[in-house]
């Protein structure tokens, strides 16, 4: 069968790409082995939200009576229904592509996809059979999955990676999380709200080390406020699984310690999912696990793309969404600009929240600029302390030369919902005068934007 476009995968890059392929009038299909909804919905960004707000409410419950509110009988956490509210909602949002898929008439072929010579995908189904299917374009979507090191090989029980700590069926007493980027940071403030003794565990000098050093030392505050135990400048060197509980061999600057826990759960990053898939074959280029593309995302070879998890750039499901349209949008003849990776927000989803975009104080600085700093706390924000969370702050940073909006980084309740405000004022170029003059709802948390933004410029009511 001939399409004007075939899409292997279907995450949140290959299916968005589809959809909008299929807005501008070109026949698609999309190949998919697993799940539909690719990693995001299936065993990343959907699920877990879900049981981080599983965790929230019971935070909630637990400190009730700070709200004025009395609670009779035992407030626990049910793990398994946790886990199944949080399958629940993944599956109905799986279910939603697969709608969308039929509303804009895009082909779903179940099966392993092998790219060929000739722009051509051989798709083997569960049964063995193969097809050969060809278009005009193919688009490379396969996405990642957790990164297993030598020295932390995932048995799925006592050593684990993101999938198994989706779906635990008890809550364990103790566990170790190797890696504090998001997903790390995620799971060990999730189990720690069951009441988990959890021990994070991070290589670098800071806990979600690409973020602020402001950021950094605030998430590290809050968690060790939580009795959770930080190990930073730290590196697990082995696990010893062989007794009832893992012994975990940590190097620190002051030498080796040994922990105990049930569950070690590996969280240091990602592998691309490019073996056995064809590449060699067509003569696709890598480079350090990545594919190799141009601004709009065509490998070295005529009518084969790349997106998403396997081309270099930040592993994050907008990104790859985003690129899956400028690369359709390319293809249909429009004339588009090139994603700007420099405004893409990152969002952690811990309590407190972490959101940030552009360049942090640090490398504003390394990069030669003279910058103006503006900091808020929401310990002055009036619906930080009405809501009860008045932990972190919004810091802005500019260019004292231009006035350009070099980053922005915020730490705090709900601040995921704010980073927007930022990411379109920079792409419009906007000046911290056309922020500070622009009215701001009250009370609200963005208005901390706006009070961020005026103490750069020393005109900060609030504080």
């Amino acid at each position: 069968m001939k399409y004007d476009l075939l899409i292997l995968g279907s995450g949140p890059g290959g299916y968005v790409a589809a959809i909008r392929a299929s807005q501008l009038g070109k026949k698609v299909a999309v190949v998919e082995k697993a799940e539909i909804g690719g990693i995001c919905l299936n065993w990343g960004c959907i699920p877990t939200k879900a049981l981080l707000k599983s965790a929230q409410v019971l935070n909630y419950a637990n400190h009730a009576a700070n709200y004025g509110v009395s609670i009779d009988g035992n407030i626990s956490a049910d793990l398994p229904k946790m886990v199944s509210r949080s399958r629940e909602v993944a599956d109905g949002m799986s279910r939603g592509v697969q709608y969308l898929f039929k509303k804009n008439k895009v082909d779903l072929i179940q099966g392993f996809g092998l790219i060929k010579p000739n722009k051509k995908i051989e798709v083997t189904d569960n049964d063995g059979k193969k097809v050969i299917y060809e278009a005009d374009n193919i688009i490379i979507a396969t996405g990642a999955r957790s990164k297993e090191l030598p020295n932390l090989p995932q048995d799925g029980k006592k050593i684990i990676g993101y999938r198994q700590a989706l779906t635990l069926d008890k809550v364990p007493e103790s566990m170790v999380v190797v890696g504090s980027g998001a997903i790390g940071s995620e799971f060990a403030f999730f189990y720690k709200s069951l009441g988990v003794e959890v021990t994070l565990v991070e290589f670098l000098p800071a806990v979600v080390p690409l973020e602020d050093i402001d950021v950094s030392k605030q998430l590290e505050r809050s968690f060790k406020k939580s009795k959770m135990k930080v190990m930073t400048n730290s590196s697990v060197e082995k696990v010893d699984t062989s007794g009832e509980k893992c012994k975990v061999s940590i190097k620190t600057k002051k030498g080796m310690v040994e922990v105990e826990a049930d569950i070690v759960l590996s969280a240091v990053g990602i592998s691309t999912n490019l073996e056995g898939i064809g590449l060699e074959e067509v003569g696709i280029k890598t480079e350090k696990g990545k594919v190799i593309v141009d601004d709009y995302y065509q490998t070295n070879v005529p009518g084969y793309y790349a997106i998403g998890d396997i081309v270099h750039g930040p592993a994050l499901a907008h990104v790859a969404s985003h690129e899956g349209i400028t690369c359709v949008e390319k293809i249909a003849g429009m004339n588009i600009e090139p994603l700007n990776y420099g405004n893409i927000p990152a969002c952690t989803y811990t309590t407190p929240e972490i959101a940030s975009v552009g360049m942090t104080e640090k490398a504003a600085i390394e990069a030669g600029y003279e910058i103006k700093v503006g900091k808020f706390p929401f310990t002055a924000s009036g619906k930080a302390s009405a809501a009860g969370n008045k932990e972190g702050f919004v810091k802005v940073i500019f260019d004292a030369k231009y006035g350009e909006w070099l980053g922005c980084h915020m730490i705090g309740d709900n601040v995921t919902e704010m980073i927007a405000e930022v990411v379109v004022a920079r792409k419009l170029e906007t000046t911290a005068r056309e922020i500070i003059d622009a009215v701001h709802p009250h009370p609200t948390m963005s208005e901390a934007i706006m009070e961020a933004c005026a103490a750069a410029y020393g005109e900060v009511i609030h504080i």
